[in-house]
């Protein structure tokens, strides 16, 4: 069955509005994690067309890749390493305006510019993996862009035990 995502034209806020049933539906019934974190990728890089949209898994002692879509990324990241690091290790929602400013920043790809990363916890408050969204675009993340994709990873959280 094919799959297609309704874009509207509007604001930011009203785009993850609109996009948030349409994950809840094509989440529904799967119950493979990757699968799922697939298409939650695509759909969040298909609708904002941002540069780069995927997860960091919590692999024994560091960070590593699954499902994104976009430009080939780093594999693996220390926990101690990078802005997706440092919201694992704080479990913190962490907002970058300017990549080239951030202490220890890892550069996948030079043209990203900006970035959030959301942690996703397993019930028991473990950091489980991480979002990271980036944008070639300076400043293109607001808590705007948190509440929205907190609801996406608070489906993710929501559904932890069912997809694993």
């Amino acid at each position: 069955m094919a799959e297609d995502l309704q874009k509207i034209a509007g604001s930011r806020e009203e785009k993850y509005t609109h996009l948030f049933p349409q994950v809840q539906a094509l989440l529904q019934g799967e119950t493979d994690l990757y699968a799922n974190l697939a298409n939650i990728a695509a759909a969040i890089h298909d609708v904002f067309g941002f540069f780069w949209v995927g997860f960091y898994l919590n692999k024994g002692s560091e960070l590593v890749l699954g499902p994104f879509q976009g430009p080939v990324a780093c594999t693996r990241i220390p926990f101690h390493k990078g802005v997706c690091g440092h919201a694992y290790t704080t479990k913190k929602v962490i907002i970058v305006p300017d990549v080239d400013q951030f202490p220890g920043h890892i550069a996948c790809a030079s043209a990203s510019k900006s970035e959030i990363v959301l942690p996703v916890r397993h019930a028991s408050g473990e950091v489980v993996m991480v979002l990271d969204v980036d944008s070639d675009q300076l400043n293109d993340f607001s808590e705007v862009d948190q509440a929205g994709l907190q609801r996406l990873m608070d489906l993710i959280e929501a559904n932890w035990e069912n997809w694993n």
